[in-house]
């Protein structure tokens, strides 16, 4: 059993981790209160192979590995977690048409998806459907034409910004087999979006709910079998998991070393606070907290990559584990910032509210227990 990075591991965390800190983190503030990421920076991602991580290298992906890809996004989560995760929703997106699509679908999506000239969106969660995806409503009728989509997504990154939606849709009867998915690019016709939503955090991506009002797309742009739209859907949650953790994992590896930084300059009581022991044990807590984390993030993402029958229970497992322990270490952060944590300029307060969503995201923290449950009382 060997824990340590490759050297070509290596070589990707730090390439990633040199582009967030140059690309990304000197302008997050100010993208934060714009409320948008400029679309100029998703082909400089590109060009490094980030805009398919694990599209095979067939298709004309980087065809990662999982492990790999939390490496890619624990990195730029340093920079800009919001930015990071909105990357690991194209990545998703786009492993999903490499590894359901048609040859046919392959040839003419992936190509402009690679270069991140076209961006994609993730669009699952309805206002009445979240944890009980399958539960959706939005229908799409079969027509000479194409599909036509009927329907709202809710809580949509990318919404009214991406260039392409990946839509998951009921073709048939009620329930998970009734669900297809389809590509529906952007201007397509009866295709609109709410306004943007206010958030807490992530406020970077532009996030708003997509309507279909008799919306058409392209026969041609269904992604694999009809019918087979939400095993597609959850196939591309256990590796979207460990997306996220990661992000949740950099950020806070972030705030941990710029708490450092603070402390060894922060003066009370005629010394520097990270002199006082009480506040080296916090220190001490954290760091053990993120090592768990990360060494758990990783043997999750070896079992995605290895195929192990526990590989979904194992990232419901470390998406629970780390977003949480993410949250509570940069809470801790900020605390032993004092008020200036409270303060924008520090950047703590930021992670603070970026992280909280984790724990709600690609499937709820209480949904990830009930993953663990189940195969615990299966077995």
């Amino acid at each position: 059993m060997d824990f340590a990075l490759s050297e070509e591991q290596t070589a990707i965390f730090d390439m990633a981790h040199a582009f967030g800190q140059e690309h990304i983190a000197p302008h997050a503030r100010q993208w934060e209160a714009d409320g948008t990421i400029p679309k100029a920076l998703w082909p400089e991602l590109a060009a490094l192979g980030f805009g398919g991580l694990y599209v095979s290298e067939e298709s004309g992906g980087s065809g990662l590995s999982r492990l790999d890809a939390t490496l890619v996004f624990e990195a730029l989560s340093m920079a800009c977690p919001s930015v990071a995760a909105f990357l690991s929703i194209h990545n998703m997106c786009a492993k999903m048409i490499d590894s359901f699509g048609s040859d046919a679908l392959k040839s003419a999506w992936l190509p402009r998806v690679l270069t991140m000239e076209t961006v994609l969106s993730y669009c699952l969660t309805e206002p009445g459907s979240g944890s009980d995806a399958a539960a959706l409503k939005t229908r799409a009728q079969k027509t000479n034409e194409g599909y036509r989509l009927t329907g709202t997504k809710a809580f949509i990154s990318g919404g009214g910004y991406s260039d392409a939606y990946v839509v998951m849709c009921r073709t048939g009867e009620d329930g998970p087999r009734g669900i297809s998915t389809v590509i529906v690019e952007d201007g397509a016709d009866g295709l609109s979006f709410g306004g943007l939503e206010d958030k807490m955090g992530w406020r970077s991506q532009p996030t708003a709910q997509v309507q279909f009002d008799n919306c058409l797309t392209a026969l041609e742009n269904r992604i694999g079998d009809e019918g087979a739209g939400f095993k597609y859907a959850m196939a591309g949650l256990d590796g979207g998991r460990l997306n996220i953790a990661a992000c949740s994992l950099g950020a806070a590896q972030s705030g941990l070393d710029a708490t450092l930084r603070y402390m060894a300059e922060r003066q009370a009581f005629g010394k520097s606070i990270d002199q006082f022991q009480a506040l080296q044990f916090r220190l001490a807590d954290m760091e053990i907290e993120l090592q768990a984390a990360r060494t758990f993030l990783r043997q999750a993402a070896w079992k995605l990559d290895t195929g192990a029958p526990d590989a979904t229970k194992f990232c419901a497992m470390a998406k629970k584990f780390v977003t949480e322990a993410g949250s509570r270490v940069v809470d801790q952060c900020l605390q032993l910032h004092g008020g200036y944590g409270y303060l924008a300029d520090y950047g703590i307060e930021k992670l603070v509210r970026d992280l909280r969503v984790h724990q709600i995201l690609e499937g709820t923290n209480e949904i990830m227990r009930l993953i663990v449950a189940r195969q615990m009382l299966a077995r």
